[in-house]
């Protein structure tokens, strides 16, 4: 392997557009994000599946998963 080729691997601060900062390593000093664990949502909850066909309604009484 060749010497002095790679980038410095340092401590890196992440900020995401909500507000929420982290940090971690990257051959950058600082990162801005536009979505993060703290405003996706998947991990807040707030995820709404989106069926315009019925394909879900569909699914559910096909495999009697209706309750």
């Amino acid at each position: 392997m060749k010497n002095d080729i790679h980038p410095a691997y340092v401590e890196c601060n992440v900020t995401c557009a909500c507000g929420n900062g982290f940090k971690t390593k990257s051959n950058v000093a600082e990162m801005k994000i536009d979505i993060c664990n703290a405003c996706h949502p998947f991990f807040t909850g707030s995820e709404k599946a989106v069926d315009s066909a019925g394909r879900i309604e569909k699914f559910k009484k096909k495999y009697s998963l209706e309750k």
